[in-house]
């Protein structure tokens, strides 16, 4: 099966576990689903995720999902630039999520990163999501 939006799939199985109050979910793995997930991870949105091997030579992320007080830490989780709409923005332009208690994450030529990363290492790039 191909997909058209693969980090998009990813965005909506975690919103989707979210709401049935799974405590993990599993996505086909790809390298820009790892760094996002690695981005997600570091700032303490997800527990983690573990990459498993497929018999066929695929992989497969184990996202371990976060809950405190029984509500998900991960309120709002929504694909900016998709394929037929990509979306850009220069160091100058970085939108703030929720004041600054969100993060968007950007696709840029340092690498996938939060906004304020972004900010701290002046570059911008794609906005591939934003996360509250």
């Amino acid at each position: 099966m191909s997909l058209i939006d693969p980090l998009g799939d990813m965005l909506t199985r975690i919103r989707n576990a979210h709401m049935r109050n799974k405590s993990s979910v599993s996505t086909p793995g790809s390298r820009l689903r790892q760094h996002v997930l690695d981005v997600l991870a570091a700032e303490g949105y997800i527990r983690g995720y573990t990459q498993t091997e497929l018999a066929n030579g695929r992989t497969e992320f184990e996202i371990e999902l976060k809950y405190y007080d029984g509500a998900p830490v991960i309120r709002e989780i929504q694909r900016v630039s998709k394929p037929g709409r990509r979306v850009y923005a220069s160091v100058k332009n970085l939108p703030r999520v929720a004041n600054g208690l969100g993060i968007s994450i950007l696709s840029t030529p340092k690498g996938v990163m939060a906004d304020h990363d972004a900010r701290d290492n002046n570059v911008g790039g794609e906005i591939l999501c934003r996360v509250f």
